[in-house]
């Protein structure tokens, strides 16, 4: 998807899939992962999430991508730290104690510049993207984290209704672009709550553990 359109729905506040308290799943099954304690986790895409604060207040360190400076500068400023602001050249690392945030392209970040990950959480990547960019994204976060175990989420529901995103992502897509380097395990599967867009839906949880 072209960037201007994140852009924009940061810029006009037009950012429903923000969600006002740490995600259920999250919460229910972190500890699958058996990130150590002070471990340090990778959030890709990760807009201004309170999962973010979830994950600190629990004694992670956290690393994340994001397009949107906008949406980074509202993080720090909830979390009431000031960064320091470092330009990577085609990236800007925002970083506070325990905190690191890459602002910019996914694509641009490496091993190198992202450091150690000890797991990665994704909730709001894979499913904002579209089918063709699924699998370069999945082999690019595998590689910059060395192939760290995952809890992804997904939504599932007819996507001929209309468009994402949030796109449905269902589990043979899962095992085709994970199943290089990972075995995708199904944690959990539950209904969301009115539905996506008025029609049915479901919100599930995977474990990606590394081969």
């Amino acid at each position: 998807m072209e960037h201007s359109f994140w852009h924009e729905r940061w810029e006009t506040g037009r950012i429903g899939f923000h969600a006002s308290e740490p995600n259920p799943l999250l919460v229910a099954h972190f500890p699958a992962l058996g990130v150590p304690e002070g471990g340090r986790v990778f959030v890709p895409l990760c807009g201004k999430t309170l999962d973010i604060d979830w994950l600190l207040y629990h004694g992670h360190r956290v690393a994340g991508a994001e397009l949107s400076e906008l949406a980074i500068r509202d993080l720090f400023a909830r979390l009431g730290v000031e960064p320091v602001v470092t330009d990577l050249r085609d990236l800007t690392r925002y970083s506070a104690p325990d905190i690191d945030i890459f602002v910019g392209d996914i694509f641009a970040l490496t091993p190198d510049i992202l450091g150690p990950i000890d797991a990665v959480y994704d909730r709001a990547a894979l499913v904002a993207l579209p089918d063709s960019m699924r699998g370069r994204y999945a082999s690019h976060v595998a590689w910059i984290t060395g192939s760290a175990p995952q809890l992804l989420v997904t939504f599932e529901y007819e996507q001929t209704l209309f468009d994402g995103p949030p796109f449905s992502v269902d589990s043979v897509e899962v095992h085709r672009n994970y199943g290089a380097h990972h075995d995708p395990v199904s944690l959990a599967s539950v209904a969301v709550a009115g539905g996506m867009k008025g029609e049915p839906a479901r919100e599930s949880v995977w474990l990606l553990r590394p081969r």
